[in-house]
Order: C-alpha cells, then sequence, then structure tokens
C-alpha cells in the first residue's frame, strides 16, 4: 500500500481514543478525506501538533479501500491560523470556510482550485485588521468572494443575468430597480416565472450586480466601489441560497 502526499486543511479533528483521533482533511490532491491519526494525542506524538482545525499542513497517509478509514502516518505543519487570539469576528469567518468546505464537497472527489481558494481566504483572513466597522467590511468582502468563487467551481453558482427558468434577459426581470431571486429556482425570475417559486427574496440591481462580481478577481477587498455595495443584502442572500442548497443551516452562520 503506497503512502500518499499532499497539502491539506484540517476541517475537524475528533477523539477516537485516549491517545488517537480521526481528523477530516481538504486535500489539494484528493479532495474531502477522514484518516485515523494514531497516538496523535500523545505529549510526544508523530505529528507535532500540527491537527488543529483550520491549520494547514503537509500530510502523508496510507489510502484504505471501501469505507474504512484511511491511516494517517504524518503531518508537518506550514501554517497556523492566528487572528483567532485577537478577534472572534475572523476566527468565525474562518470557521465558516472550513464548515463549507466540508458540507459542500464529497469525499475523494478532488478540487484543487477549491483547495488554493480556500488557502487563501484564510491567510487573508488571518492577516485582515482595522477598526470594527473597517474589519467587518473586509470579512464580508472575503467571505462573498469564497462562496461564489466556491459555487462556481462546484457547479452551483446562481443563475444572475437572465431568468433562469424561461432566459427572458435581465431587463424584462426588473421591477422597480429589483429583481426576484427564488431559491427554488436557483437565480433570478422573470414576473411570469417567479409566480412558480414560492421562496422568493427581493435583489436590489446593485447588490445583483456586486454578487456577479464577486466570481470575478477584482472583487478586492480594498477597492472602495466594492466596500460601498450593499454588503448586508448580498451576504444575507448567499446565506439564505447555501442554506437552501444544503438543507440545513450552516452552524457557523449564527454567530457571524
Amino acid at each position: 500500500m503506497a503512502a500518499e502526499k499532499t497539502l491539506a486543511i484540517v476541517l475537524r479533528v475528533t477523539e477516537f481514543s485516549e491517545t488517537s483521533c480521526v481528523v477530516t482533511l481538504f486535500t489539494q490532491d484528493f479532495g474531502k478525506l477522514s484518516a485515523l491519526a494514531k497516538g496523535a494525542r500523545r505529549p510526544k506524538s508523530p505529528f507535532e501538533a500540527a491537527l488543529d482545525v483550520l491549520s494547514v499542513c503537509r500530510v502523508v497517509f496510507l489510502q484504505k479501500s471501501g469505507d474504512s478509514l484511511h491511516l494517517l502516518t504524518e503531518a508537518k505543519l506550514e501554517r497556523r491560523f492566528r487572528a483567532g487570539a485577537r478577534n472572534l469576528e475572523s476566527l468565525y469567518a474562518a470557521y465558516y470556510v472550513v464548515e463549507l468546505l466540508g458540507r459542500m464537497t464529497d469525499h475523494l472527489d478532488p478540487h484543487p482550485e477549491l483547495f488554493r481558494l480556500a488557502v487563501s481566504t484564510i491567510v487573508e483572513l488571518d492577516s485582515a485588521i482595522g477598526e470594527k466597522h473597517e474589519l467587518h467590511t473586509t470579512i464580508s468582502i472575503l467571505l462573498m468572494r469564497f462562496q461564489m468563487q466556491m459555487l462556481s467551481m462546484l457547479g452551483q453558482a446562481p443563475g444572475l443575468h437572465a431568468c433562469v427558468e424561461c432566459n427572458a434577459n435581465l431587463e424584462e426581470t426588473i421591477d422597480k430597480k429589483r429583481v426576484a431571486f427564488g431559491l427554488n429556482s436557483g437565480g433570478i425570475l422573470c414576473a411570469k416565472c417567479k409566480r412558480n417559486d414560492r421562496r422568493i427574496i427581493s435583489l436590489s440591481l446593485s447588490a445583483l450586480q456586486g454578487l456577479a462580481d464577486a466570481m470575478g478577481t477584482n472583487f478586492g477587498i480594498n477597492d472602495a466601489a466594492v466596500r460601498k455595495l450593499p454588503l448586508g443584502e448580498m451576504r444575507g442572500l448567499l446565506d439564505w441560497y447555501i442554506t437552501h442548497l444544503l438543507g440545513i443551516k450552516p452552524t457557523i452562520l449564527k454567530f457571524l
């Protein structure tokens, strides 16, 4: 049985015995996986205290077949999340990132681009600074960019450019500078089609454009135009949409 090596984000750590634990990892090359880390809870373990939630580490594991837990044999810390010691909102935002990775992805379904996006988002959350309001805005932008790009990479992005049911153009969906977003339909709806979706959210045009822009590389935390967007409205729509996709409200949302 050959050993596999890859970079990983630690999503979850669960006690298994007095000396061992089970870790859930999101890896660069293999996607999400769960592995048994024997001896990880000993004072002098072979994992060098690398197995903390949000840590990025280089791991070695033995891949088991079927539903068996994989066996983690080595973990070397690459980066530890430290912002939690000075800012709880940054910590909860980073927890939200790893919760979404855990809930939105399947085991052993690799998404290297999503891995890189998650690492860069966690790093930016870890280094975010500023006064309370400024920091809150920065965190909102980082989370929305992660959410929109994650949804796009997983083929779950909402339809924002035309009616998702009949393909009517954007102009035909506007009603008093707002559009109807159907949760069941997964995107914006024209006046005719919205009658068939019982879960409708009214969205301003500026929020709609902001969400579309969040999938691009120019949606930056220091862009003055981005910081003037209706971020609360955009966050609210995304949180409702992801909750609808999952069928359950993410646990961390109540802390954000």
